[in-house]
């Protein structure tokens, strides 16, 4: 069945159609949309779920915890400071091993307060041992989510995933979107059926009290778990294809790259338009490709590793900052080839902060720029595009 239905509602069929058990809910712009549909679903009898309305997103993500620790298939969506509030509750729900999936609507961070599209909130939750997808169209909105309680709920992964879905370009934008079968969903991704569960009668131990000499192991073991996630994301959409007909790239989507000589990496819905931009510089004779960074957990430093074999320039658009040496996408690459004999010219732009337009003309720009860095043989300092009074106009 195809609907014409904006990301947020596209989020809402993926949990209905993965059967979500429990959905814990608190509103947030531009999130609400997402648990209000949930909750007609639910309260219409399409969906068999129990909803809770919680007092925070630190108690939804708790609420989460609580069910899955039970043996419930569990759901829950939020934005920006909502995200930052779960931060303590993320990283519990991880350690425990817990196969939550939530979808974060990604905003930028107040003061001064804005709602618009940001990749800060999502980038400051890298260390909380979730996996992180990052998504292009509200069509993959729905099939991550349905493949991420695959891969989560795998017993040699058991990790939780965050859906990233950029503010108001996916969020509040509709588009045609394939809402597949429910008896297919059902072949594709069974009943969710943890081996250590919370049971009445069948007393166990959640979250105890560990001392030095263990609780090294336990950390380890979540680090192995993300290591293998690489490949079961691999084999799960490789599954999917075969069963709805449509896949992603897998961890680094490549576009026009069998023969780049530059690249552009980038996360997200500006991805559509550095596809554009490819294409029209690719008729003007440059040798230019785009890679989506579609997993930043776990990274792709493989994929990029081998990318870079191919190429003379990278340019990373980073639509968020740190205050460390450059942007967190811009350091993984970085870090990701640092054992390359011979690496590319790599360079940091920070774009689109606070839901600032990423037109074609500045991606073009940025293309220009990192051909002109790669033709010097020498990399540069990170830039902010487009910023009043820095001197360069990008637009």
């Amino acid at each position: 069945m195809r609907k014409v239905m904006t990301g947020n509602y596209a989020s809402a069929y993926g949990a209905k159609a993965a059967r979500a058990e429990v959905v814990a809910a608190y509103p947030i712009t531009p999130q609400t949309s997402i648990v209000e549909k949930l909750a007609e679903f639910v309260s219409s009898g399409e969906m068999n779920a129990k909803f809770i309305s919680v007092e925070s997103e630190h108690s939804a993500m708790a609420a989460c915890v609580s069910a899955s620790i039970a043996g419930a298939r569990t759901y829950t969506a939020t934005s920006s400071h909502g995200l930052t509030l779960m931060h303590e509750v993320l990283m519990w729900a991880s350690s425990a091993r817990l196969p939550i999936v939530i979808t974060n609507v990604s905003r930028a961070m107040a003061p001064p307060w804005s709602v618009w599209a940001d990749h800060m909130d999502s980038v400051a939750q890298r260390d909380t041992g979730w996996m992180q997808f990052f998504c292009e169209s509200n069509q993959e909105v729905l099939d991550t989510i349905i493949m991420a309680y695959k891969v989560g709920e795998s017993k040699d992964i058991m990790l939780p995933s965050m859906i990233i879905e950029d503010a108001f370009i996916l969020s509040h934008t509709s588009e045609p979107v394939d809402v597949p079968e429910q008896p297919l969903v059902d072949a594709f991704l069974p009943k969710y059926d943890p081996e250590a569960k919370l049971e009445i009668g069948s007393p166990k131990g959640f979250g105890s009290l560990v001392k030095p000499d263990q609780y090294m192991e336990f950390r380890y073991k979540a680090m192995q778990a993300m290591e293998s996630s690489r490949k079961r994301i691999l084999e799960v959409e490789q599954e999917f294809e075969r069963a709805f007909g449509r896949s992603y790239g897998g961890l680094l989507d490549e576009y026009r790259c069998e023969d780049a000589e530059t690249v552009v990496v980038v996360a997200g819905s500006a991805a559509g338009t550095v596809r554009e931009v490819v294409d029209s510089l690719r008729v003007k004779g440059l040798p230019v490709g785009m890679a989506r960074l579609r997993a930043f957990r776990p990274f792709p430093r493989e994929e990029v590793r081998s990318l870079a074999k191919k190429v003379r320039g990278i340019a990373v658009m980073d639509r968020s900052y740190t205050f460390g040496a450059a942007g967190a996408f811009y350091t993984e690459v970085c870090g990701s080839l640092y054992p390359l004999a011979e690496r590319p010219v790599v360079k940091d732009y920070i774009v689109g902060l606070g839901g600032r337009d990423i037109t074609p003309r500045v991606i073009e720009n940025i293309f220009m720029d990192i051909i002109e860095a790669s033709d010097r043989g020498e990399s540069a300092e990170p830039e902010w595009v487009d910023v009043e009074g820095l001197g360069r106009r990008w637009r």
